[in-house]
């Protein structure tokens, strides 16, 4: 009689299970076995606070190196919105997206990296903290994959949407935000109940900030709307935990496109460095 096949050790918790379990029984990671080769990886997506924290720091990084990249082009104005502001030059060269990018360039791949660039201190400021504030939320009730996915695709489809526009340049973490804003604003209302009530609360206050801050120039309420809506509609197909747990294709899925963003990344800075020192 064959032995029985030995356990493994699921990639997330680090906790001995059956090799044919479809689902840790402990952690809830689906597909544990297929999933075990990219053990790393997968323990850090578990950990929540180090992936949100590492989200922030890339947003930093990109930043820093936006004005690395030109330093003598950096806006030092006494106005605080333009305080360190970097080069125009800089962003293109790094991924900002809009009609430019696109329609002249063919930057398509701009529609994901324009969400780590921002156009000065306080503006990286203010969107690292709700960012702070708004993933955790999502992580919570859609899983961290599928946050990734709403975050990701979400941004993207604001971009487009400020494309169709005519935004000829635009940039900034806050289309990824208003996607996640999207999703809260769909589970508070599809869950219902007093948790769901609170959540739909909570989250309104966040639209009538953005109806504020829409006021201001220069702000693209295009993408804002555009990743509003993209984040219910992903969130309404993509389901949330306490109906659907992350499937094994949720987890392929933000990994798939967290692999893209840092790929379509080191391919604009890369390009960035070597075009401004060529």
């Amino acid at each position: 009689m064959a032995d029985p096949s030995p356990p493994i050790v699921c990639p997330r918790c680090r906790r001995l299970i059956s090799r044919d379990e479809t689902r840790c029984p402990y952690c809830g990671l689906p597909h544990p076995a297929g999933l075990n080769r990219m053990g790393a990886l997968v323990r850090w997506l578990g950990r929540p606070e180090d992936f949100i924290r590492g989200l922030i720091w890339l947003n930093v990084a990109v930043f820093g190196i936006s004005i690395l990249l030109n330093p003598g082009g950096v806006h030092l104005s006494a106005n605080p919105l333009r305080f360190l502001s970097p080069n125009t030059e800089s962003l293109i060269f790094l991924g900002a997206t809009g009609t430019f990018p696109i329609g002249r360039l063919g930057h398509w791949w701009s529609l994901i990296t324009a969400g780590y660039l921002h156009g000065g201190l306080l503006h990286i400021f203010f969107n690292m903290a709700a960012l702070n504030q708004l993933a955790p939320i999502i992580v919570r009730e859609f899983g961290i994959f599928r946050m990734f996915t709403i975050y990701t695709l979400g941004a993207a489809a604001g971009f487009y949407a400020s494309y169709l526009a005519g935004i000829t340049l635009t940039i900034g973490a806050s289309a990824g935000l208003c996607a996640l804003i999207g999703a809260a604003l769909y589970y508070g209302k599809r869950r219902g109940g007093i948790y769901g009530r609170l959540i739909f609360r909570q989250t309104s206050g966040w639209i009538v900030g953005l109806v504020l801050i829409g006021l201001l120039p220069g702000i693209n309420n295009w993408a804002h709307g555009g990743g509003l809506v993209a984040g219910a509609a992903l969130a309404a197909l993509l389901g949330y935990t306490e109906r659907r747990p992350e499937t094994f294709w949720h987890v392929v899925t933000g990994g798939i496109l967290l692999m893209a963003t840092v790929l379509a990344l080191a391919w604009a800075v890369a390009s960035a460095v070597m075009l401004r020192f060529s």
